[in-house]
């Protein structure tokens, strides 16, 4: 695979050769990314703000679309680490934290419910882009630090003209300061920061850009930060803070400009992000429960677990990329050739899983009370190719059209290594048990485990053009694709059902999308658009058959796969900004086909993806910023959505797992606000001071969608002390719903800004201390373990940045040796001045005297 993307982007590269192949981004793209020094900083007003959701840069103002975009000084103020601190404000953004690394975006409700590590087969509903690079995958895509960001776009609404597949919802992309020719600058960062009830976090961090000719300019950026741990464990691996951890990489990136019209970026991204454990806490587990002696329970609830292993998340990702642009003058070719490559890893504690399998075969109690870990796998290697041509200038008409290709490579494996299994497998169910179940893998003590290699290609061509005529804009696009999945799905052990099959999924089409812009004056514009969304379809993973019961075969044992999920977005929105204030507001409404749906199926321990004939999400959104006074920001952004399902989906006359009709959409907020306040003024002659505020609010919640039905588990549960375990199938319990409520954040901070670019700012986060339940974590039907993902505590920080720029002075000219002094000079008779090393001229005999008249008489 490495060999691939080595030709691959060496054929980039010689696709420079010649102008037919050429190609660069545009100037104005790059004073987008890099203003010169010589420019004035970035407005706060979005107005300003300059971004390239189109594939060429106007402001947020001209895009005819709604969109967000959140400066380098945005991230700052908020002490934003990662999307989920972007989230909170920026409207109709939800992100759900399932633990880190894997968290799950959507925006303006179009979402589908939790997926789960063991589901490589889902595809994202929102496309994430690293600059022109596709990052995204899933559930894990990767937490990149933000550090040297230009600024996060977020684009609303379906994005597959331009960004393809997976950009259902709409895209958000990451933007980095490139590479700068002619100034040498950089900046360092380093902080500190407490977690209550944990411990502590710091970070290092620095960016340098050093121009090494007139042509050719490198950037680099380095990062570490370390994570407080703030869950406590209870159990056989007890702990303070388990769930610390750290995050470093960097970016390296060269720019080569042999000339104004062509430019040659390669860069390459490394990554790794580790934890020791997730944000859970648990209300209910196996081993410790209302059921057992001792502590009885009563040790868990807040930001606490049982554990009877360490748990533990790795991260590794490698990106190398290779943008290559050619001015022709009338238009622009830009190739963008990356590779991607990761390794993940999800190791759990999955002693309560296993042993409410062992509960259910009535194992003895010392193999009910075996440790297990669950260990998950996922190994990726990408590679995209994109190459489009725009036009240039600013005529009335403006067009891009391209094609992209994608080979994606990936391997899942998961291991359940549990020492001791077999022999109680044997003892309990018969000798030779454990060997028959094992399906070729030839793994021991391993009552599951799994392989899933997949290769998934795509081929699309894509196009838009726009059109003004006076004070309207028109804009039409489009994007044909063709999808294939080639899978293998093989799993062997005791809890398995022995399977080994390959599956294959293909799919075609076209979505389009049209604009109508109207622009009577530079400050306001009215935009109304219908774009269509496409998300691949798939087949499920089969069924766990030992784990389940005969009900739940029954219920989930039909859907085998699931088809392409479609959206069709109709979308009105008006931009406004004048005299300091500024308003972009839209309404929107997505009716969504064939929705896919994650589940739970029940006791099972295996998640599905459903199809939904019918759903529909609609809401309307809001971004105002306001400067009553010279130095004061005010600013807001809010969405209010309906998201539900236009359809229930029922197995044997029964409504499965939620799926009602009128049932709200998963993980959907019905309302989520963010509103901020910064102050700036001089401080004395050389600095400023600064203090800014922000409270958010986000809505009530469901992970998935049987959580608002009435809820009764067959909790199982095992006293560790007594050896007493629950009868075949639990007790029967009844729990009402899993309604996450609503929370709210309080933040605040206050710094000094010096004008030599020293800055030092205190804050905190979560002013009050809220525990925010960001989604249910349970295990196999809630048989296993009840708990809940959790937000960060109070966090009380100090972070000191300083920067430093200037241009690169131009080449020193060429020292000529002085002339040597004139030769000394005489004056001439004739009153000419010559060197003394030459003689005057001599004057020549003045000429003979005219003859005189001849005389009468006298002949001549």
């Amino acid at each position: 695979m490495r060999a691939s993307a080595a030709l691959l982007i060496g054929t980039s590269i010689l696709a420079v050769a010649s102008p037919a192949a050429a190609q660069t981004q545009s100037e104005a793209v790059a004073q987008a990314v890099n203003p010169p020094p010589s420019a004035p900083p970035q407005q706060q007003d979005e107005g300003a703000i300059i971004v390239t959701a189109t594939k060429r840069a106007s402001t947020v103002q001209d895009v005819p679309f709604s969109i967000n975009a959140q400066t380098a000084a945005d991230l700052q103020r908020a002490h934003a680490q990662s999307i989920e601190d972007i989230s909170r404000n920026v409207a109709g953004l939800t992100v759900q934290n399932l633990g880190p690394g894997q968290s799950q975006v959507s925006i303006r409700g179009v979402s589908a419910g939790q997926v789960v590590r063991d589901q490589p087969g889902v595809k994202e509903q929102v496309g994430i882009y690293l600059d022109e690079s596709p990052i995204s995958l899933s559930l894990f895509t990767p937490d990149f630090d933000l550090f040297d960001l230009n600024r996060v776009e977020t684009l609303r609404g379906p994005q597959g003209t331009l960004f393809g597949a997976g950009s259902v919802g709409g895209t958000i992309r990451y933007i980095t300061n490139q590479p700068k020719l002619d100034t040498l600058e950089g900046s360092v960062e380093a902080g500190v920061d407490v977690a209550k009830g944990g411990d502590m976090g710091y970070d290092a961090k620095g960016a340098l850009n050093i121009p090494i000719n007139s042509v050719a300019a490198v950037r680099g950026v380095a990062y570490y930060s370390h994570f407080p741990g703030f869950i406590d464990a209870v159990g056989p691996a007890a702990g303070k803070n388990v769930n610390d951890g750290q995050r470093y990489g960097g970016r390296l990136a060269v720019l080569l400009q042999p000339n104004d019209n062509l430019k040659i970026t390669p860069r390459a991204v490394w990554q790794r992000a580790t934890a020791n454990g997730f944000n859970r806490e648990e209300i209910y587990n196996l081993y410790d429960n209302q059921f057992t002696t001792g502590a009885a329970g009563t040790d868990l609830g807040r930001r606490t677990i049982y554990l009877k292993l360490p748990e533990r998340f790795k991260d590794q990702t490698s990106l190398y990329d290779l943008n290559v642009a050619y001015n022709f003058g009338p238009a622009e070719l830009t190739s963008v050739s990356s590779y991607m490559h990761r390794n993940i890893l999800v190791s759990r504690d999955a002693s309560a899983l296993t042993g409410s399998v062992s509960v259910d075969l009535r194992f003895p109690p010392a193999g009910i009370n075996l440790a297990s870990n669950l260990r998950d796998s996922t190994r990726l290697d990408q590679l995209t190719q994109e190459l489009r041509l725009a036009s240039t200038g600013s005529g009335p008409l403006q067009w891009v059209f391209g094609g992209f290709l994608t080979r994606s490579e990936r391997t899942y494996h998961q291991r359940l290594p549990t020492p001791g299994y077999d022999a109680f497998t044997d003892a309990t169910l018969g000798a030779g048990t454990s060997a028959a179940v094992d399906n070729g893998f030839g793994l021991h003590d391993n009552p599951y485990h799994a392989d899933l290699p997949y290769v998934d290609t795509q081929k699309a061509l894509f196009g838009e053009a726009s059109y003004k005529i006076s004070q309207f804009k028109l804009t039409a696009g489009g994007r044909w694709y063709d999808f294939h999945e080639h899978r293998r799905f093989h799993s062997g052990g005791l809890f398995s059902n022995d399977d080994d099959r390959t599956d294959r999924t293909k799919s075609n089409g076209f979505s389009p999308r049209g604009i109508i812009s109207w622009q009577p004056d530079r400050s306001l514009s009215v935009n109304v658009q219908v774009a269509k969304g496409f998300r691949l379809g798939g087949v499920n993973d089969p069924l766990n058959v030992p784990l389940c019961s005969g009900s739940d075969i029954a219920t989930f044992g039909h859907f085998q796969s699931y088809q392409d999920e479609t959206s069709w977005n109709y979308e009105a929105g008006v931009k406004y900004s004048k005299h300091g204030v500024t308003v972009n507001a839209a309404a929107f409404y997505n009716d969504l086909k064939n929705l896919q749906v994650t589940l739970d199926a029940g006791s099972c321990s295996s998640r599905i993806v459903f199809n939904v004939p019918k759903a529909h999400s609609e809401g309307v959104e809001a971004e105002v910023s306001v400067h009553p006074l010279d130095g004061l920001e005010l600013s807001f952004a809010g969405s209010v959505l309906n998201s539900k399902f236009g359809s229930s989906v029922t197995s044997g006359g029964t409504v499965v797992e939620g799926i009602r009709k009128g049932n709200r959409l998963p993980t959907v907020p019905k309302y989520q606000f963010a509103a901020t306040a910064n102050y700036e003024t001089r401080f004395n002659s050389n600095s400023d001071w600064y203090v800014n505020g922000s409270v958010q609010q986000i809505g009530n919640r469901f992970t998935q969608p049987s959580d608002q039905e009435p809820i009764s588990a067959g909790l199982t549960w095992f006293d560790p002390v007594t050896g007493l375990s629950s009868p075949p199938g639990g007790i029967t319990t009844p729990l009402g719903t899993f309604k996450l409520p609503a929370y709210t954040l309080v933040n605040a901070a206050i710094g000094l800004k010096w004008d030599s670019g020293l800055d030092v700012s205190i804050y905190v986060n979560n002013i009050f201390d809220r525990n925010p339940l960001l989604s249910l974590d349970r295990e196999r039907g809630l048989r296993a373990r009840i708990g809940y993902n959790v937000g960060q505590p109070r966090i009380i920080g100090m972070v000191v940045r300083k920067s430093f720029g200037s241009r690169v002075l131009a080449p020193p000219p060429v020292l000529v040796p002085p002339p040597p002094p004139p030769p000394a000079t005489q004056t001439c008779p004739d009153g000419s001045v010559i060197d003394t090393t030459a003689t005057c001229p001599v004057a020549p005999p003045p000429p003979p005297p005219p003859p005189p008249p001849a005389t009468k008489g006298q002949r001549g």
